[in-house]
């Protein structure tokens, strides 16, 4: 079931009617005997009047950024989604369906990643319904639909990916492509809830941890790779000032054998990893003494 464009007219000028028709079945229930109508001017009142009751029964309000659903005796007729007074079929029902934009913010949830660790995630889903046919008629309630599906979603995704790389950093992540696993999760969201009408605007994580039953142990590794990766990085720094120095004192004519290279190599690689300040030793004599 598709949404369609219900038909509808403007309603000021039926409710004007309307009015009209029970002032004038009002006059022919009072004076009738006087004016002569008898009978005649009460089944006449009793007309308008009835007619007044199917005017005002076809007459529906429509909001700003609301829609009304029509159905008529258990059949879809369409929808009105234009604000104002209309006038649309007489005796049919009229469910009103909210266009707005909506945000719904999942609980924490508790999940194991990828790697088996448990973690704690969730996520903000904002959406809002293009096809009030599908909304009010393939599932129950969108709303409850929206919410239960959104958890299911935001399981299985945190199921597939771990919550950090620490080997392979091209691999993705919870922690490390935020993006990339929000988007991911908006294509997978927006499969899940099109059979209920719902557009996902914008999907993002609001939560991510680890489960405090590990998070000590975690956050100990976390500091563990960065202190290694940090070492690296002065190593390989370390390394290439030692080699330019190296090539500098050779490009001015400074030899050394392979002992006072060794020497002079050991010397600036602890000047520039150590973490304290070194001390340096004055040798009076010669490296050999």
């Amino acid at each position: 079931m598709q949404e369609r464009k219900a038909w509808h007219t403007n309603g000021f000028g039926a409710a004007l009617l309307g009015v009209v028709a029970i002032v004038g079945a009002v006059f022919l229930f009072i004076g009738s005997d006087d004016t002569g109508f008898g009978t005649a001017g009460y089944v006449l009142g009793a007309v308008l009047l009835l007619g007044s009751l199917i005017l005002f029964s076809a007459l529906t309000i429509v909001q700003p950024n609301q829609a009304k659903v029509i159905t008529f005796f258990g059949r879809y007729k369409g929808t009105v989604t234009d604000s104002g007074l209309w006038l649309v079929m007489p005796f049919s029902a009229k469910s009103q369906v909210s266009l707005k934009v909506r945000n719904f913010n999942s609980q924490k949830l508790k999940v194991n990643d990828a790697s088996g660790n448990p973690v704690e995630i969730a996520a903000v889903v904002v959406f809002r319904v293009t096809d009030t046919a599908r909304a009010s008629f393939e599932v129950d309630d969108y709303e409850t639909f929206v919410e239960i599906q959104s958890e299911t979603a935001i399981r299985h995704l945190a199921a597939q990916y771990p919550y950090d790389t620490y080997e392979d950093e091209s691999a993705v992540s919870l922690r490390g492509n935020a993006d990339e696993v929000s988007g991911r999760l908006l294509a997978e969201l927006q499969e899940r809830l099109t059979v209920a009408g719902v557009e996902v605007l914008e999907t993002r994580l609001s939560h991510l941890a680890y489960a405090p039953e590990i998070a000590g142990a975690m956050l100990q590794r976390q500091q563990a790779e960065a202190i290694v990766s940090a070492r690296q990085k002065i190593v390989d720094g370390a390394v290439g000032m030692v080699e330019s120095a190296l090539n500098q004192l050779e490009a001015r004519g400074v030899v050394l054998d392979e002992e006072r290279r060794a020497a002079m190599i050991n010397n600036l690689m602890v000047a520039i990893v150590s973490e304290r300040g070194t001390t340096p030793v004055i040798n009076a004599g010669t490296l050999y003494n």
